[in-house]
């Protein structure tokens, strides 16, 4: 490790220093984490792909890990998936080398063999064990086909080599087959490959010897090594300990830290963790090595960054999803412009939850994720004056983009702060998040020119003398039409997160989408508003060790204790929660269950007296003695400006909640507002 240079920058000397690893030089201490976006599948050449990692290198990241990319066909996480086993497919990334290099960037490819979680009938794994997650069962692995399978990761590293990749990231974390080779949950052999530990690790530091002599010395090998396994039956710390010297032995440059299997129910990446939840564990692996460790989970600014690298608990930090948000983020970080960086706010709807449907990630702060060749903002030839209506996620979006763009805007909002339902959704335990989002559209708005005017209420005069009027004024929330819900004891979610209601001891919450969810949350949760746990008390909530005396990181989690008596109602029949996001919903469904909230599906609203709410379930009449009644029962579209403006032949659009009344949906909005923003001209 090359010590700091003696021109250290003014507010981040540790983490905008360079670092040399095995005679490559890294610019600053920051990787993009691996992350798959769906770009890795296109045919021919990756353009799409280069220009997303172009994006990123062009901002200053000092090395690259891309997406998962299988060492051959029954590695593969899908039908067609990405992989690297023959010369076309080392010729399609080439584009993709030369564009991060272009920049002065360096970039490594992960090799990534899914094992029992791949989404085919053909996957492998050291045993014939199905995984929980996934619907087929492996095949396994034969004692030549293993040794094939290591060829194949060796083949992978050098085909990468060829395509101009500075290194390779070896996947062994996750859950993914080095992983399942590691554990007794999922290894149940009993050859050479299996058994005792000496057995069962020699598949990973196998495959890290294979490579390097394959490549050389001036090539980087990063691996992925999962510092908790977070399942029954996972790695104890003495093992991780062990594997941890045997890959230095076999030639590993650089220890990335892996947390938790997919399966693990334990959340780690979601918005409710904590910042920096995982640093502790990877100070603990680095007093055990000499190579250049790095952690990752929940890290996503600057200032949480340095800390972490100044106490000397990693000496690099991963952040994956924050430079899907902000490409920009180490120059912003270079230039003292933290207060601009667009924070990723840990949600997972736009990245994770598309890519785990199929489908193209993107992000909900940032539409031009992945979208960086049909989105590019460009100077208007034709400037307009243009009137927002509303200061919410979408209002925002629009208004800056189009201003960025030359256009002359004027942003109404009634009330005396931006932010519109973001501000409410910013209440909920754990989103306190979306208040940095708020922060820099508030820093983009005067960077932009946007002629903010809060306190006014926009009428259908003052909108007359614009080119365009853009309504995104949002929803209210839907009565439902139920005897007695005109009743002093009802109340909507937001007389309940703006704090206008005081809930007493006891409430039943109608609508269990993700609104009815983010209220119980609300008031079941321990800590305050907006507020995520500490890390002490995240530990605790569920169960991980941080003595390394248990087995896979878990033990028995504490339990949490609700200030309320919390029913949660739907009228559909089946799972509550059942469309929340696919990597939070269980984390959310969890929380409550283990908070006490009952979980009421299949009800008929038959009345609501100063007594409580009455229901018919499963043919029962029960009484639901509570407190209050609260309405999550949907949304009705604030857009009466559009018509009449549109009678005065005005040009109107409308955008998020004003367009359409479905949940709360802030990456329609922001998208919404962010693509009318690029096309106005």
């Amino acid at each position: 490790m090359t010590p700091q240079s003696t021109h250290a920058h003014p507010v981040y000397p540790t983490l905008l220093s360079p670092l040399d690893v095995h005679g490559i030089t890294l610019r600053n201490r920051i990787l993009m984490g691996s992350m798959h976006v769906g770009l890795e599948e296109e045919w021919g050449q990756l353009e799409r792909l280069a220009a997303f990692f172009g994006a990123r290198a062009r901002g200053g990241v000092g090395l690259i890990v891309t997406g998962g990319i299988s060492p051959n066909w029954a590695g593969m996480l899908k039908p067609f998936a990405a992989k690297m086993s023959n010369r076309y497919e080392a010729w399609k990334h080439r584009v993709v080398t030369d564009e991060v290099h272009r920049h002065g960037g360096l970039i490594c490819l992960q090799i990534l063999h899914a094992g029992r979680y791949g989404y085919t009938p053909w996957n492998v794994a050291p045993s014939a064990l199905k995984s929980p997650i996934t619907p087929f069962k492996p095949r396994e692995l034969s004692t030549r086909s293993v040794r094939g399978t290591i060829a194949d990761f060796t083949r992978a590293a050098q085909l990468a080599q060829a395509a101009g990749y500075d290194g390779v990231e070896i996947m062994g974390s996750e859950g993914y087959l080095i992983n399942q080779f590691l554990v007794t949950r999922t290894n149940k052999r009993t050859d050479q490959w299996g058994g005792a530990y000496e057995n069962r690790m020699r598949f990973a530091t196998e495959i890290v010897s294979s490579v390097r002599k394959a490549v050389g010395d001036r090539f980087l090998i990063i691996f992925r090594l999962s510092l908790l396994d977070l399942v029954e039956e996972g790695s104890t710390w003495e093992e991780v300990v062990q594997l941890a010297h045997r890959l230095e032995e076999a030639g590993v440059s650089i220890i990335n830290t892996g947390i938790g299997w997919h399966e693990a129910r334990v959340p780690t990446i979601a918005t409710m963790v904590p910042r920096g939840a995982f640093a502790w564990v990877t100070e603990k692996i680095r007093k055990e090595v000499s190579v250049p460790t790095v952690t990752s989970n929940r890290i996503n600014m600057p200032e949480l960054a340095e800390s972490i690298l100044a106490e000397q608990k990693a000496d690099l930090v991963s952040m994956a999803r924050p430079l899907l948000a902000d490409p920009d983020w180490v120059e912003k970080a270079q230039k003292q412009e933290a207060q601009l960086i667009n924070t990723c706010i840990g949600c997972n709807q736009a990245c994770l939850d598309l890519v785990f449907q199929n489908k193209k990630a993107s992000c909900l702060v940032n539409p031009q994720a992945c979208n960086e060749e049909e989105l590019e903002i460009l100077q208007t030839a034709a400037p307009r004056t243009i009137a927002v209506v509303g200061a919410g996620p979408a209002g925002l979006a629009f208004s800056t983009i189009a201003a960025q763009r030359g256009h002359q805007v004027t942003l109404f909002e009634k009330s005396e702060t931006i932010g519109g339902q973001f501000t409410i959704a910013a209440r909920i335990p754990g989103k306190g998040e979306f208040l940095e989002t708020l922060r820099y559209y508030t820093e983009r708005l005067k960077q932009t020119g946007v002629n903010v005017r809060l306190g006014t209420i926009a009428t259908v005069e003052d909108l007359t003398e614009y080119d365009h009027v853009v309504v995104c004024t949002g929803v209210q929330p839907r009565i439902p039409k139920i005897p007695g819900v005109e009743g002093p004891n009802v109340v909507t979610y937001l007389d309940v997160l703006s704090g206008r209601v005081e809930i007493g001891e006891s409430a039943a919450i109608i609508g269990a989408g993700g609104i009815g969810f983010d209220v119980a949350d609300y008031l079941t949760a321990p800590h305050g508003m907006g507020e995520s746990a500490s890390i002490e008390e995240y530990l605790e909530e569920w169960g991980i060790d941080t003595e390394g005396a248990a087995r896979g990181g878990l033990r028995s989690p504490e339990k949490v204790e609700s200030p309320r008596t919390i029913y949660l109602c739907q009228r559909k029949t089946g799972k509550l929660g059942a469309n929340l996001g696919k990597t939070t919903g269980w984390i959310h469904r969890t929380t409550l269950k283990n908070r006490g909230v009952t979980f009421l599906p299949g009800c008929t609203y038959t009345g609501i007296t100063e007594n409580g709410l009455s229901i018919e379930k499963d043919g029962e009449h029960q009484e639901l003695a509570v407190d209050h009644v609260i309405l999550c029962a949907g949304q009705l579209s604030e857009n009466a400006l559009v018509a009449p403006l549109r009678e005065k032949g005005r040009t109107v659009h409308q955008l998020g909640g004003a367009d359409l009344a479905a949940e709360l949906d802030a990456r329609r909005a922001i998208d919404q507002g962010t693509r009318l923003a690029i096309s106005i001209d």
